[in-house]
């Protein structure tokens, strides 16, 4: 059964829903002992990445996430707390995926800021997460800050006037820029996807 970590950054309703209406049984993460009562993860998350880890850690959940054996996945800001440091508010992150979360540079690339909406995700390397999913699929993206493409960790990526992570491994950890939930079947099956992922 899936724990969802309860911090007060997430956008739980939506994430709820989504699982509701695949049938996937989960239950809320509130304190540290909650964790020994569940099988996997998740981390979501919507706002700021620096905010969000001072309130991870206020709750003392960061030694226990970092010390985690089952499967785990961070959603939008869920995801940037697994990298190293996000250069929203400067911040130092869980450093579980050696990688840095960076701000779309708005003058070079001429991008409007945040990138809302869907756009296509390419998969970088065979996956169970995205089992039975199509290679060029359509997920549902809001976010200002990105994580850099890295071939050792990045399993999937999207393009946003910059090649950036959409989805990121290392060993246990998975994380997704995308919102799986508000991203239709696609979505919904890559959250049935990690519901049996060893």
């Amino acid at each position: 059964m899936i724990g969802i970590v309860n911090y007060g950054a997430g956008n739980i309703f939506s994430l709820t829903a989504a699982l509701d209406r695949q049938g996937i049984l989960y239950g809320m993460i509130d304190t540290v002992a909650d964790f020994d009562h569940y099988d996997r993860y998740i981390i979501p998350g919507v706002g700021h990445a620096g905010t969000a880890m001072q309130k991870l850690q206020e709750k003392g959940f960061v030694p226990i996430i970092k010390s985690l054996k089952k499967p785990v996945l961070g959603i939008c800001v869920g995801m940037q707390l697994l990298t190293s440091f996000s250069e929203e508010g400067n911040a130092t992150l869980t450093s579980i995926i050696p990688m840095d979360t960076l701000h779309f540079n708005t003058e070079h690339l001429k991008l409007k800021v945040p990138h809302m909406g869907w756009n296509k995700v390419r998969l970088e390397t065979e996956n169970e997460l995205f089992k039975n999913i199509e290679t060029h699929s359509f997920f549902y993206f809001v976010h200002s800050y990105f994580i850099e493409f890295n071939p050792n960790f990045t399993i999937a990526s999207a393009n946003y006037g910059i090649k950036f992570s959409a989805a990121v491994k290392r060993d246990n950890y998975y994380g997704v820029q995308f919102h799986p939930e508000k991203s239709g079947g696609a979505g919904e099956q890559l959250l049935k996807n990690f519901t049996y992922l060893n």
